[in-house]
This record gives structure tokens, C-alpha cells and sequence, in this order.
């Protein structure tokens, strides 16, 4: 029997006017032939009803659910089954996660991680951050970053960090553009690893494949 691809539940604030350009990327990049994501993205959660990332799926034809919470464990297990979802791609969430198999939910962060995450550091706010540390000498670059979640905002092993450099005519705004393009071009790539099994959490340690895999996603470890 054929093995059918895996199902990838998608969740994502974006806003009541924008945001959901990394949940569009995926879905277009799960339809390129070949797939640079071999994946179905089945459906996207979203707490703006009608609002960006609404618009997006409707758009996309992918179906889409509004979720005005609580954020609770029960509610989080409840879609993954409903959905039969084989991962989580967390891109844009801003809720805190419970529930859920660390080694199936992956989420992105915008900026180095630890240091630069938390409830508090999101969106510009992660660029603002990394910009100031910047201006006091503390750091040379940021990062686009991607970890197995675990209970705590912005924890869990990591699983893929590319760094980018700041240029001192950088803003916070052109910082956000260079991430953007990054998060963009690599969403895609590293969850296929994942779903594939080419990179896996066992226990709390990530296993990559090949070391060559590790170097690709991994550059600095």
C-alpha cells in the first residue's frame, strides 16, 4: 500500500488585517513539483476570525478554523485528532502550547534563541530586542530559528538555526525583511526534514540523519 503523505496542522495568529505569509509559503511549497514540502497541509487554526491568515486560506483552499480558546491542552489534542494530523507547525502562534507531542510540534522564532524569546519577545519586538543588543556591542548577528516545543514559550531543543548577519545601517524594520526572506526560503525545507524522519527528537536530544544534514541546518553548533 502506498504510504500517504504526512498531515500537517498549522497554527497561526497573524493579525485582524495581515500576517500568515510563512502559513502561505508552506502551502504553496507543499505544490510545486516536486514538493520542496511532501506534505498535506490539512488545516490552519487561527485566533483572528476573518483576519489575515483567514483570508489567506480561503484563498489557498485549504480549510480553516477560528479558535477563540482557552488554550488549554485538551483544546490543542482535540484539533490534532479531529484534523488526524501527523505535526504541528507552529508559524506566528502567539499562544502558549500544552499538550502536545514535543517530537510533532515544531515551531519558528524570528531571532536567537534562547536569549531572544519568551512571552514578551515576538514579531518586531524580537527585532527591536536584537537591534538594541546590537548597538551595545553585544552581538554581530540574529537568526532564524526552529525547535521541538515543549510547555515554556519559545523553549525545546533546537533543531535549526541559520544566523544573519546585522549590517550597521540596519533598523529594526530592514532586520525584519532579511528574516522574513530567510523564514521564507527555510520553513519549508526543515519541515520536510522532520515529517520525513530525516531529523527526529528522541528523548530530548535531536538526531539528524546525516552529519552532513546537521551542518546544513545546524552551521554554528
Amino acid at each position: 500500500m502506498k504510504k500517504t503523505n504526512p498531515n500537517i496542522l498549522v497554527f497561526a495568529s497573524g493579525t485582524k488585517t495581515g500576517g500568515g505569509s510563512g502559513f502561505e509559503t508552506m502551502v504553496r511549497a507543499s505544490r510545486t513539483r516536486p514538493p520542496i514540502l511532501d506534505a498535506w497541509i490539512c488545516a490552519v487554526i487561527t485566533n483572528h476570525f476573518g483576519g489575515g491568515v483567514w483570508d489567506k486560506a480561503k484563498a489557498l483552499g485549504i480549510h480553516s478554523e477560528y479558535w477563540v480558546g482557552p488554550y488549554l491542552a485538551k483544546g490543542y489534542q482535540n484539533f490534532v485528532k479531529y484534523f488526524n494530523a501527523d505535526y504541528v507547525m507552529l508559524s506566528g502562534w502567539l499562544k502558549l502550547v500544552a499538550g502536545l507531542d514535543p517530537a510533532r510540534t515544531i515551531n519558528i522564532h524570528p531571532g536567537p534563541l534562547p536569549r531572544f524569546g519568551g512571552p514578551k519577545l515576538y514579531g518586531h519586538y524580537v527585532h527591536e530586542a536584537v537591534m538594541a543588543a546590537y548597538h551595545r556591542g553585544e552581538i554581530t548577528h540574529t537568526a532564524v530559528t526552529m525547535h521541538f516545543v515543549d510547555a515554556m514559550y519559545d523553549h525545546g531543543p533546537i533543531l535549526f538555526a541559520l544566523p544573519i548577519p546585522i549590517e550597521p545601517r540596519d533598523t529594526p524594520e530592514t532586520l525584519a525583511a532579511k528574516v522574513n526572506r530567510a523564514e521564507h526560503e527555510w520553513q519549508p525545507r526543515v519541515l520536510n526534514y522532520v515529517v520525513h524522519g530525516q531529523v527526529r527528537l528522541v528523548g530530548k536530544e535531536v538526531v539528524y540523519e546525516t552529519e552532513e544534514l546537521k551542518r546544513l541546518l545546524m552551521p554554528e553548533a
